[in-house]
């Protein structure tokens, strides 16, 4: 450190007058440079110390909800139903065990699935004399397997029977039959010789409560079913009779289509022919065009709308609602971000922040919304050789979660009572205990439009932005002490694709790398305390977060 002298002090030391006073000068003139400086660096301080605040405050997203405002019951359309591939593939050990996970973890009650009457199922033959026989030996297996998890079918009756079909023409690796059944007669005793074996060995009041959905996307024409529109109705007449000749109480419905299409023309069919109906199913997808990637080779384009799906779901409850049977429910049996089996978005951390968007708006709208699907165990175009290949699941080959999955995790942590939250993007719930429950997430679509493909797009490593942050209050609660459990899924968490790039993304993965993988991507909580609720009943959160984060809190009062 500099030493600093008084004048009289220099003159001590035996300097000149005139030596003494330049030097005196010299450092007076410094000491007022140096704290002229230290006082414009304070400033500087000051001044980005407030800027920083402000910049805080600008970027802070505020969520405020009362433990004594309530929204409603929950939705259960959340989480009803979730898809898979083909009945064949759930009699494989590695399907169910994925099955059950999904069941206990993410709450699914209902799966839907194609192909029960494929002949790899081994349902329909005929003998020499061409008499029908019926074998339901690997359905038995199914779903007898789907009620000891305590799971429900919902009972997709397709594809055609080769011994009862009209044709030749198939679709996928697996060869599923679309043409229209030869005979009618026959078909019709199929179907009832179907409801009339799961009666006998479950009873009318369980079977009662699946429902039952003719065929699968049929407007798709020479893909799924070669028949026209009016070829639909009348397998759907032939089949909702057949079923209602077994017991009148069991649900059936249509038309599966693909795109939200044929409903004001399916209800206007049932009305003018009096024919039963209980229930409307369809399709959608959330990429701009197609419907349909039988060969998992198709480029496809996210859009770039973020309500694409909802606004389409709401659309077709609005159709129900203007019809000659506005009771009718409304099941989506398939929907995801996209429609083909080879879509890095559906690995993609993004997929997670895109379905809860996508509920959060159309939930309310809706009776079931039946993602598409729990598994990567899906052989459409055959089996598949990479274990991140942008496969429909929520889990890939080696049961390694997605960041999809965590979405239908943390809602089914969800209590049962919706609070009121003006936020867009988040449910906020409790439970009968008192328990608060919050899910609060970013939902951005950086997808650049129509100049890159989704496999190439999101096929990369991409970073998310920070968002600033969201800043939680929730007022009413009851004092006491309180577990605070914070969960996260987004870039680098929760994030088993982020994780499989570090790895080099190797083609196959060792036993050692799915350990790794799944180690990384647990869903530990981030945060985990206990805090004190005081008589103001008040408890406030701030956290930092980035584009397409997904953050789930939970209160429980010990």
């Amino acid at each position: 450190m500099a030493a600093y002298f008084t004048k009289a002090q220099y003159l001590d030391n035996g300097i000149t007058e005139r030596k003494q006073g330049a030097r005196y000068f010299y450092h007076l003139f410094k000491l007022v440079i140096m704290k002229v400086g230290l006082l414009i660096f304070l400033c500087l301080v000051f001044i980005s110390h407030e800027q920083s605040i402000a910049q805080i405050l600008s970027d802070t997203r505020a969520i405020t909800v009362n433990m004594n405002q309530v929204k409603g019951v929950l939705p259960k359309s959340i989480n009803l139903c979730v898809g898979a591939g083909r009945a064949n593939e759930g009699l494989r050990a590695d399907w169910q065990r994925q099955l059950k996970i999904a069941h206990e973890e993410c709450g699914f009650s209902y799966i839907r699935f194609h192909g029960l009457l494929s002949d790899d199922m081994g349902v329909y033959f005929e003998d020499k004399s061409g008499n029908p026989i019926y074998n339901c030996q690997y359905i038995d297996e199914l779903f007898d397997f789907l009620l000891s998890i305590k799971m429900k079918p919902f009972v997709e009756l397709g594809f055609m029977p080769g011994a009862l079909a009209s044709g030749s023409n198939t679709i996928f690796w697996w060869k599923g039959n679309v043409t229209p059944p030869k005979d009618y007669q026959k078909w019709d005793g199929l179907i009832k010789a179907l409801a009339t074996h799961w009666t006998e060995r479950y009873g009318e009041k369980e079977v009662a409560s699946w429902y039952f959905e003719v065929w699968n996307e049929p407007n798709l024409k020479g893909a799924f079913f070669t028949g026209t529109q009016q070829d639909y109705f009348k397998l759907y007449q032939e089949t909702a009779l057949a079923i209602k000749s077994v017991s009148t109480k069991y649900r059936v419905g249509g038309p599966a289509t693909a795109g939200n299409a044929w409903i004001p023309d399916m209800i206007d069919f049932c009305v003018n022919n009096k024919l039963p109906i209980d229930f409307i199913s369809t399709h959608d997808y959330g990429v701009k065009q197609g419907f349909l990637d039988v060969s998992g080779n198709v480029g496809t384009v996210l859009s770039t709308d973020r309500n694409h799906i909802a606004d389409n779901m709401r659309h077709s409850k609005d159709q129900i609602l203007q019809s000659a049977l506005p009771g009718l429910a409304l099941h989506y049996t398939e929907w995801s971000a996209s429609y083909t089996p080879s879509d890095p978005i559906h690995d993609n951390y993004h997929e997670a922040a895109y379905i809860l968007n996508t509920i959060k708006w159309a939930a309310s709208a809706v009776n079931a919304m039946s993602y598409w699907t729990f598994t990567d165990i899906f052989e459409e175009a055959g089996p598949r050789a990479t274990p991140f290949h942008g496969g429909f699941g929520l889990m890939n080959y080696q049961d390694i979660k997605k960041p999809a999955y965590y979405a239908f995790t943390y809602l089914n942590k969800l209590g049962n009572t919706e609070l009121q939250c003006a936020d867009s993007s988040a449910i906020v719930c409790k439970d009968d205990k008192g328990n608060l429950q919050a899910l609060v997430w970013n939902f951005t679509i950086d997808h650049p439009g129509d100049s890159v493909n989704n496999q190439e797009f999101y096929k990369r490593d991409l970073p998310a932005k920070n968002l600033g942050y969201v800043k939680f209050s929730a007022n009413g609660l009851k004092p006491g002490k309180y577990l605070l459990h914070v969960y996260q899924t987004g870039y680098g968490k929760n994030d088993a694709y982020f994780t499989y790039l570090q790895l080099g993304a190797p083609a196959q993965l060792t036993p050692a790398q799915v350990k790794d993988i799944k180690a990384k991507n647990s869903n530990q909580p981030i945060e985990q305390t206990t805090i004190e609720i005081s008589k103001s009943g008040r408890f406030e959160k701030q956290f930092a977060i980035r584009q397409n984060d997904v953050f789930f809190m939970t209160l429980t009062r010990l």
